[in-house]
């Protein structure tokens, strides 16, 4: 069974977790509840339950692709102003150091360079979606960096890279957000916000493999581009999952409103 790839929206720091009196059921505000649903439906829509899960953050880069080879790697807390309960929680999925020795090994053999790390933390792009979407932290989960230049193609390159984890029981996972400019929301984001997402839908799941590509890889002309991500890092990780897609048909499977900012879900196969 071939596993699809998929790209998510991890919310925006401890989102989904801000209730002080049960920090570990999910819990949050209203507007974040679609995307709360769509996180914890990840895992049963699959067509089978994977093996391990390969996952890479828009909040962890490094010069070379990089894979983080820890057996149990800590949580990092890197969002600020947020209630001290959102400090102490816990998801304690274990590694996955072969998958990601394995990972590297095909990123190796397409002509990239990597790195390897033991000690860094999962970031909040690894363990807020997946305390969602497995609240028992019961699959092995390695971490992928992204890589420093932000190059889509690169990024697309490596995901294609990856795509034979598919077919080894790995769900490929790439975690950021469709929109990203923090500076703005509410009425002054509607707008361009919406016209931006549906650009990138129509990109992102053209049924030309070859044409889906070039477009997500030429996101930067799209309307409302730089507004919707003042600096792309948050995208990048849909280059991976676009890439380890292959030619398999892409899907918008999730779109929700939050803060003003209309934020969309993709998988490929």
């Amino acid at each position: 069974m071939t596993l699809p790839s998929l790209f998510i929206p991890h919310g925006g720091g401890p989102c989904f977790f801000m209730d002080p009196s049960d920090p570990d059921r999910p819990h949050s505000d209203p507007m974040w509840h679609p995307m709360q649903e769509y996180l914890a439906g990840l895992i049963a829509d699959l067509p089978e339950r994977p093996k391990a899960i390969l996952l890479v953050s828009g909040h962890w880069e490094e010069t070379a692709f990089t894979v983080h080879v820890g057996e149990q790697p800590p949580l990092l807390f890197d969002y600020y102003g947020f209630p001290p309960h959102t400090y102490t929680l816990r998801w304690d999925a274990p590694g996955a150091p072969d998958l990601a020795r394995r990972a590297a090994t095909l990123l190796q053999q397409a002509g990239f360079a990597t790195g390897e790390e033991a000690a860094r933390g999962r970031d909040h792009g690894v363990f807020i979606p997946m305390k969602v979407a497995l609240p028992d932290a019961d699959i092995p989960v390695a971490q992928l960096s992204l890589r420093h230049d932000l190059d889509p193609a690169a990024h697309i390159a490596a995901g294609r890279a990856l795509a034979p984890l598919r077919d080894e029981g790995v769900l490929i996972v790439g975690s950021g957000m469709s929109f990203h400019n923090l500076r703005v929301r509410g009425a002054q984001a509607i707008a361009p916000s919406t016209a931006w997402d549906y650009a990138l839908t129509a990109a992102v799941t053209d049924p030309d493999p070859k044409a889906r590509a070039a477009r997500v890889a030429d996101w930067a002309h799209l309307p409302h581009a730089h507004f919707a991500h003042p600096r792309e890092e948050h995208l990048l990780p849909l280059m991976v999952a676009l890439g380890a897609g292959g030619d398999d048909a892409a899907t918008c499977t999730h779109r929700s409103s939050v803060l003003g900012w209309t934020v969309s879900g993709y998988r490929f196969g």
